[in-house]
This record gives structure tokens, sequence and C-alpha cells, in this order.
């Protein structure tokens, strides 16, 4: 048997000897080689086919996986937008704690650097070892929660402060409405509350205030904030003016040559209530001041002194 064999790169065929015997060997192993193929193809076919469910299963199973990786990796760009929500609102009641905390650090006169809200706290401790990625990631769902805490006491230092705040204005309300200073802008004190010679019949007698003597037509202020109470003609006191201030405290102008208030005008710490003159009786220009509280006569003295 002969092979002729072509060959681009030579010039001319070649001619092969092939015996009949080595022919038949090398087509019965062509055809062996041909039908082992085509029968572990159609077991691999068939192995497939047989294993089907099994892969199924397991594709499903990848797919459950992969869609619930899915959703976690949305859970956690949701928890991270709430997370960067949250930080935002409790910046901003940081921010509001410092203005409320410099508002009443202003009002309390306090400015040694005790309470400094525009700056940060004073921190410090020792240094501790950084935990690794895992533990991190074991303490994330734990942030949530230790946000609300952090949330939880922003809210009662903002209840504390608020609180502080209005016994800042209490204080503040009660100093004004506390009788404090003088009643007149300039003058002197003619006559001290308690037992002296009445100017009139010269016998001893108890004054019930304190006479501040002046210029005629000078003004009389209002040693706190308070309502006008009375204002007219009340027989020895002449035109008198007669102020409520509140917890309990009333003070009298008396003697005046005109008033310039009415009953129920709101008046303020040194506002002009009266001009000074020597009405009803009297002995000169000047303005007789009392101070009652409870209903009780007290001395001015200390309520004038303690402006």
């Amino acid at each position: 048997m002969k092979l002729i064999i072509l060959d681009r790169g030579a010039r001319a065929a070649r001619c092969l000897s092939v015996s009949m015997r080595h022919a038949w060997f090398a087509g019965v192993g062509v055809v062996s080689i041909l039908a082992s193929a085509i029968s572990s193809g159609y077991f691999m076919a068939d192995s497939r086919a047989g294993m089907s469910p099994d892969v199924l299963s397991l594709h499903a199973s990848v797919q459950a996986q992969q869609d619930e990786l899915r959703q976690l990796q949305l859970a956690a760009d949701e928890e991270l937008n709430a997370l960067a929500l949250r930080m935002g609102q409790l910046n901003a009641h940081v921010i509001r704690l410092n203005a409320l905390g410099g508002r009443l650090t202003s009002m309390a006169g306090l400015d040694d650097g005790e309470f400094d809200f525009s700056s940060m706290p004073a921190l410090g401790g020792p240094v501790e070892l950084s935990v690794n990625d895992s533990e991190l990631a074991g303490r994330m769902p734990n942030l949530l929660a230790d946000m609300a805490t952090m949330n939880v006491t922003l809210d009662g230092q903002r209840q504390q402060l608020a609180t502080l705040e209005g016994q800042l204005l209490n204080r503040k309300l009660h100093e004004r409405v506390l009788p404090n200073g003088r009643p007149v802008r300039s003058g002197w004190i003619s006559s001290f509350y308690g037992k002296r010679s009445d100017p009139m019949s010269g016998r001893t007698a108890w004054h019930k205030g304190i006479d501040f003597a002046g210029r005629r037509g000078s003004e009389i202020v209002a040693v706190s904030d308070g309502v006008v109470s009375f204002a007219g003609s009340n027989r020895g006191y002449g035109n008198m003016v007669e102020i409520k201030h509140g917890n309990g405290f009333v003070t009298r102008y008396a003697h005046n040559q005109d008033n310039l208030v009415a009953v129920g005008d709101k008046v303020t710490q040194g506002q002009p209530i009266a001009l000074m003159g020597s009405t009803g009786r009297s002995t000169g220009p000047h303005v007789h001041f009392e101070v009652h509280r409870n209903g009780l006569q007290v001395d001015p003295a200390k309520y004038i002194a303690g402006r």
C-alpha cells in the first residue's frame, strides 16, 4: 500500500510504502480513538444529565447566596446612610448645645475658661492597642445602639442646660424685681428710716422710709421693674406713686410735684416715674421712699446700698 504525502513547503510529493498489516493496525487505532472519544463524551453527557438535580440545587444555592449578599450590601448602604444622617443630627445638637452653653456662660458672667463651650473638651488616657478588622466588624452592629445612647446623653445635657438657663433667668428676674438702688439720680439723704423728731410737731415719731432731698422738678426713678398699683394724691404723702415688683416687694415714692405714670403701667428699673416736689406733709422738695415686703415696712437702706 502506498501513501502520497503533499507538503506545501516541498516542491515534490513524497510517496511512502505501507504494508497492509501496518495499515490495518493504524486503522484499528484510529477507530478505537474515535470510539473512545465518542464514548467518553456520551458518558460525560450522561453523567451530567444524571447529576442535573444536584447541579441545579447547587446553582440555586449559589444564586440565593448571591441574592442574600446583594441584600446585605443594600442594607449596609442604607445603614451607612442612616448613620450619616444621624451623625448630622447629633452634630446639629452639639452646635445648639454649644450656643446655649455660650449664652449661659455669658449670662452667668463666667469668663475664666471654666465653661468654654467653643473648645473641644479636655480628654486623655493611656494608649490602647488597636483592634483588628474582625473585631471592628463585630462591633459595627452595636454602633447604632451606641449612637442612640449618645443621643440620650445629649438630650439629657440639653435638658440640664435648659434647666440651668431657666434658673439663671429666674435669678435675673429676681434681681430685676428686687429693689436695688436710689430713687433719684442726684440728691442727698435728709432723713433715715426709724425714730426721729417729727419736722412738723417736733415730737418723736417713727419715720417709715428714707427722704432724699434735691432740686425741685428733678426726676424720680423706679428702683426695679414692676407695675404701677397707685398713682395719685394720698393725704400726708401728697402725690404718690406705688409700684408692685413681685416676690412680695412694693415701693412708694411720695411728695411728688407730678406723677409721670398711671395705674397699670409697666415700669423698668431706672425709668422716670415722677418729678420731685413738696406736696402733702412736707417742708421742702424731696422724695419720701418706702419699701414694703410681704405687707411689712422695712428699712430701705440695705436695698439702696445694694447698687
